[in-house]
């Protein structure tokens, strides 16, 4: 697609991932709503990018509540969206067992819940756009199970699944449905035991203009699904082929993260904020 005829809703658009998409699209021409449930936040993100007039818009939405969900639908649909971005997440690090039944139902619903409902909304009219894409923000966890994750990994496994299925349901469209999987991801909303168990394991985390970039690159050149990083995408494609490979190598790490995740004492809320099994490779 050519960014200058896109108009862009990236959900999660006042963090450090979002705002970073929003830098990026604004740049190559597009023009953006973000939306986000914060909006002191929102605003806050809008001043910096200072965007010229009529290239930048906010919505403030709870993606969970189905009002508030339905009006940043016919807001979105009255400023002639044509591209959506799902990229507001959550991710509570901890063992399976000591997060709450709360925390669990959150990472769901904001996750994998949210953004296929908003799709269902918005699908009638971006069927109607002479062209159209949908960007999923998934996670290398979508493609790789990971201890201290077991409700972000399954969520993302979901959108992952949700993308492929309906990127074929779509293909006699002029829908585009993608998938993109970012490593570790430096924002504020990383907790201090994922940044400590981070810095032990050796991760490498890359800054949200990374993840922008490609999703910029996915749009521009509707590229269906891409894992951002190196080793990261060779281990995706070898735990589909050769799990056990990728369990050794999880296994060697399991007493660093489970000392981490015990220490955990407030949620981590990003899109992207995880290690990745890559670090220490068999």
């Amino acid at each position: 697609m050519n960014l200058g005829q896109a108009r862009v809703l990236v959900t999660g658009g006042a963090g450090g991932i979002g705002s970073a998409i929003a830098a990026e699209l604004l740049a190559a021409g597009a023009r953006v709503m973000l939306a986000d449930v914060n909006g002191e936040a929102l605003d806050g993100v809008a001043g910096r990018l200072g965007a010229a007039d009529g290239c930048l818009a906010t919505a403030v939405a709870d993606l969970t509540d189905t009002a508030s969900r339905a009006r940043l639908c016919q807001q979105a649909i009255a400023w002639g969206v044509n591209v959506v971005v799902n990229n507001a997440g959550v991710s509570h690090f901890g063992l399976h067992e000591e997060l709450t039944p709360a925390q669990h139902a959150q990472t769901l619903s904001i996750n994998i819940l949210a953004p296929m409902l908003l799709v269902a909304e918005l699908l009638p009219h971006l069927k109607q756009q002479p062209q159209a894409q949908l960007l999923n923000m998934g996670s290398v966890f979508g493609h790789i199970g990971y201890p201290g994750y077991a409700a972000y990994s399954a969520s993302k496994f979901a959108l992952r699944g949700f993308s492929e299925a309906l990127r074929r349901e779509l293909a006699d469209s002029r829908v585009r449905v993608h998938y993109l999987a970012p490593r570790a991801t430096r924002t504020p909303l990383n907790s201090a035991a994922v940044t400590r168990m981070n810095a032990e394991l050796h991760v490498a985390m890359d800054p949200p203009a990374v993840v922008a970039r490609a999703v910029r690159r996915i749009l521009q050149r509707e590229i269906p699904s891409a894992v951002i990083g190196w080793p990261e995408k060779l281990f995706a494609r070898v735990n589909a082929l050769l799990p056990g490979v990728v369990d050794g190598a999880i296994r060697r790490q399991l007493p660093v993260i489970r000392r981490h995740a015990r220490r955990q004492d407030t949620p981590s809320m990003a899109a992207t904020a995880a290690p990745n099994p890559g670090s220490h490779p068999a």
